[in-house]
């Protein structure tokens, strides 16, 4: 099997509607056979690359183990038909128990070296005893190459396959501490554009982003209109534009839905929303530009073909208060104004909607798109001079900083409210450290006590 070939088209795993996370990612509290037999009754839900489905213990359910060990992971739902007839009981159920030490008893002895995914127990609550059993395959923690027989299998579309000499090669070569997929790590520093005598042309602007894998037809298609059209849409209606419209501090009278602008091509889409003080205005006091950029090769037997989204705020108020003239004022961006933003940026980027999108352009399941886990920021003048100063104090001597790299814990759901908003107050405190300031932790707590009505 050719490089080419290892490159598979899959479908969303899990609908992502009313749901903090996908299947895969859920805590054990929050697999129910609710959700499971919602799952299984969706027609559109096949076997993929990171699901199947099977009735009972075989021996062919341990190479599935490690086929998706050794591609992207994935979850098997041992107790259910893998295919829909008329008539035919979808989810039938099995003995937890029974079936449980089938698996690792298959496990021990036909995986080189052994290894077992992790399970968990779902029961139908009705009496008869019967259970789906949830199989997670972390393709993180296998020990790859997990063989069969001496050979690799690899995860295609709903099949395994046989790794060849390529791939198994890359397989080997891994370091042991390698994670399968790029969890959004490693997205470029953004750069201030400047005009012609120099000057930054606007404030500062930060950026997130994801990398992630790409499927069979994300790998040679174009990009289609209608799924760009999708996204803008699903941006649209995300938290984002409320928290720019809150950036702005009152300045912003007109505002632009996402939509294509600058350089598009065949596997690139640049989505913007822009806002100025008056719709005749140049100045845009607030950019975003969301980017999809899909690759234009196949991947080597180096790596996998990987896509990335790159979510870009540019900010402009301090620049349009000082242009105007004997009518301008000197603007700082207020800490509560930065928390809406990180808050925004951060909720916008894991939107079961916007998730789904782009899912749907990479041509991967949902449960494959990363969450953010960095945040760089570039200003064109020291952060401390963008802040209002209210409650903060200068460290004397501390050094001046025009923006940083401010990482994400990698412990925290950034779908959960809770989660997201301790990641929110920890990039504020870093904020307000780098800049040489003391007083942030207040600020950020007080804040916290008496939240601000939101719009």
């Amino acid at each position: 099997m050719s490089t080419r070939e290892f490159v598979v088209r899959v479908r969303p795993l899990v609908e992502y509607e009313g749901m903090n996370n996908s299947l895969f990612a859920a805590s054990a509290a929050d697999l129910t056979i609710e959700r499971i037999r919602a799952l299984a009754a969706r027609l559109d839900q096949v076997e993929s690359l990171t699901l199947e489905y099977k009735s009972k213990y075989s021996s062919t359910l341990v190479t599935t183990i490690a086929a998706m060990a050794n591609t992207y992971g994935g979850m098997i739902l041992v107790g259910i038909n893998d295919e829909v007839e008329p008539g035919v009981e979808r989810v039938v159920g099995v003995d937890a128990q029974t079936t449980i030490d089938q698996i690792v008893s298959g496990c021990s002895t036909m995986l080189d070296p052994p290894w077992e995914p992790t399970f968990f127990n779902v029961p139908f609550g009705d009496g008869s005893g019967r259970s789906v059993v949830v199989v997670r395959v972390d393709a993180n923690v296998a020990p790859r190459p997990v063989l069969v027989k001496l050979k690799a299998p690899i995860r295609l579309s709903g099949r395994n396959a046989t790794a060849d000499r390529a791939r198994l090669l890359q397989l080997v070569r891994e370091e042991p501490s390698a994670t399968v997929l790029p969890m959004g790590q490693h997205i470029l520093s953004p750069n201030l554009e400047r005009d012609n005598e120099g000057k930054a042309t606007a404030d500062f602007i930060l950026r997130t982003g994801i990398n992630l894998p790409m499927g069979e037809a994300g790998a040679w298609r174009p990009l289609s209109e209608r799924a760009v059209a999708s996204l803008a849409r699903a941006l649209d209606d995300s938290a984002l534009p409320a928290a720019l419209h809150n950036l702005g501090n009152g300045a912003i009278v007109y505002a632009t839905g996402f939509r294509q602008r600058g350089y598009n091509r065949a596997r690139k889409a640049r989505l913007v929303w822009q806002a100025t003080g008056r719709p005749d205005e140049r100045m845009h006091l607030v950019e975003a530009v969301v980017s999809v950029d899909l690759p234009e090769a196949y991947g080597s037997a180096e790596r996998h073909p990987v896509a990335s989204v790159t979510i870009d705020i540019i900010a402009r108020v301090c620049q349009y208060a000082e242009s105007r003239g004997s009518a301008g004022w000197k603007h700082r961006y207020a800490v509560p104004d930065l928390a809406d933003l990180f808050d925004g940026l951060l909720k916008t980027a894991v939107d079961p909607q916007v998730v789904a999108e782009i899912a749907r352009i990479a041509d991967i399941d949902t449960a494959l798109v990363a969450q953010p886990r960095e945040l760089h920021l570039a200003a064109d003048r020291h952060v401390k001079e963008l802040l209002h100063s209210n409650g903060l104090q200068e460290i004397p001597d501390a050094g001046p900083s025009s923006g940083g790299v401010f990482r994400a814990n990698p412990a925290l759901n950034l779908r959960n409210d809770t989660d997201r908003q301790e990641q929110v107050d920890d990039w504020l405190r870093q904020l307000g450290l780098d800049a040489g300031l003391t007083g942030m932790e207040g600020l950020v707590e007080s804040y916290r006590a008496s939240p601000r009505p939101r719009t």
